[in-house]
């Protein structure tokens, strides 16, 4: 499908999803504006910008992942395809991991080599992408690191998003919290004292960014991952300083490491749920190396007042590996629809096998890796109602929750520190609304029958559907 950045994007423009601007606009605040004005539009295209006031010849591009259309394309659908169709589709793209990895020579993220006088100030034309940031950051990279006790494991390799802020020409803040994977590899790292290589891939190919901002395991590789939603090898090769094992075909790659046990102050930064996060105490990474194709295309991405391109690319791989998670266990469960705010809300269809069952299903889905720090409102509702519907959704709750038997709060949980009613930041609650019919041995007032989905009618959208779209022609 696609091997990088750049053949996403012919695609992007062969279905008329990608726009060039050549007018002069200046980094600040014309590009934040610009990507801010095309996650707005319904089905909004990808912007390619080309001529940024004191960056000549310079490229940069946003709102790539940026609509459902730009999503179903990723997936290799029609632009059209609902993201119902769409999560579908990845659920049966998931089952294909692992795929294959491909190491290349002379690979094109190293086609320019840059060791000296390295300076990102004037290298890419960085931006604060929300007025009130504490600097310029990096809001899409995939960031590449290794488990210091076991480097040569390829699936331990992390591959994640974290949020980069500029902080000196070759100093980079970076945000890793308790529950990221490069935690994890940072504190074997820090407790010999030993600095961690990471490598900073910039416009690497949609279907790698996607799983960068996936929810796995630790163990699993989303590399292989990659190369299995994507149908093709993933192209590897070697960090020029380090075993880091590196997107082959990305735009720009910042090799550095992160210096062992101490913190400085990073942030504010305008987050996904559409608030500030504040300043905290984060880890900073040494610049070493940066490496880059000719003529290389910048790639960020805009975050804000939701929705933005953010929420797109962490819908549905949010959904598919919480739905993996539950099937596991728990096969009544038919979807997740976890798309808001990185499953800050998340809705379950499932079949209630006996009374209180669904809630059990909740429980279940705030023990994920997941859903312990994410999952705080989470809503059920029966395997027949579609929870991607939020019509069928909102009728359920209003029929169906009984407000003393089924909604739960459960105080004092996990909470991610980014969300704003997060109180302390790290600690919160927990919502279970229950919208699923009773079972037995749980007991109702009086018998209801609901009234069934008419059999047929689905056939028949399609075919008004295209009556209508005669007519308008």
């Amino acid at each position: 499908m696609y091997r990088d950045l750049r053949e996403f994007l012919t695609k992007l423009e062969e279905e008329g999803q990608l726009v060039h601007i050549h007018d002069e606009i200046l980094p600040e605040p014309d590009i934040r504006s610009i990507s801010r004005a095309a996650g707005d539009i319904p089905n909004g295209p990808a912007v390619m910008m080309d001529n940024i006031k004191g960056y000549k010849g310079m490229r940069v591009v946003m709102n790539v992942h940026g609509s459902w259309a730009n999503h179903a394309l990723m997936l290799g659908m029609d632009k059209n395809a609902i993201p119902k169709a769409q999560f579908f589709e990845l659920l049966d793209k998931w089952k294909k991991y692992p795929g294959e990895v491909r190491f290349v020579d002379k690979a094109p993220c190293q086609e320019v080599v840059v060791t000296e006088n390295i300076n990102l100030f004037e290298m890419l034309p960085i931006f604060r992408i929300n007025e009130y940031d504490g600097g310029c950051f990096f809001s899409k990279a995939s960031i590449v690191s290794q488990d210091p006790d076991d480097p040569d494991n390829p699936d331990k390799e992390n591959v994640g998003t974290y949020r980069l802020q500029v902080q000196g020409k070759d100093i980079i803040g970076m945000q890793a919290l308790a529950f990221h994977d490069i935690s994890k590899q940072l504190a074997k790292a820090e407790a010999e004292n030993k600095p961690l290589p990471v490598a900073i891939a910039l416009g690497v190919d949609p279907v790698l960014t996607f799983m960068a901002s996936t929810p796995i395991f630790y163990d699993q590789s989303e590399y292989k991952f990659a190369a299995a939603l994507n149908g093709i090898p993933q192209e590897l090769t070697k960090a020029m300083t380090s075993n880091l094992n590196i997107p082959a075909n990305a735009e720009y790659v910042i090799e550095g490491e992160i210096i062992p046990r101490q913190r400085y102050a990073e942030g504010p930064f305008g987050e996904f749920p559409g608030s500030y996060s504040g300043v905290r105490r984060q880890v900073r990474i040494k610049v070493k190396t940066i490496t880059h194709r000719k003529d290389p295309i910048f790639e960020n991405l805009y975050i804000g007042r939701p929705w933005t391109e953010i929420d797109y690319l962490l819908a549905l791989n949010t959904c598919v590996p919480l739905y993996q998670q539950l099937k596991e266990q728990m096969p009544e469960v038919q979807a997740v629809n976890a798309i808001y705010q990185h499953g800050l809300t998340a809705i379950i269809a499932t079949a209630n096998r006996f009374g209180g069952y669904a809630k059990s299903v909740a429980f279940r889905l705030a023990s994920t890796p997941h859903g312990i720090s994410y999952c705080k409102n989470i809503i059920l509702v029966d395997a027949d109602v579609d929870p991607f519907n939020l019509t069928e959704v909102m009728w359920a709750i209003s029929t169906r929750v009984r407000a003393d038997k089924d909604v739960i709060v459960i105080p004092n949980t996990p909470g991610m520190p980014l969300d704003p009613s997060s109180d302390p930041p790290g600690m919160g609650n927990k919502l279970i609304i229950d919208a699923t019919s009773p079972t037995p041995p749980d007991s109702v007032l009086r018998e209801i029958r609901m009234v069934d989905k008419i059999k047929g009618s689905e056939a028949y959208e399609k075919v008004i559907a295209d009556l209508q779209k005669a007519i308008g022609r």
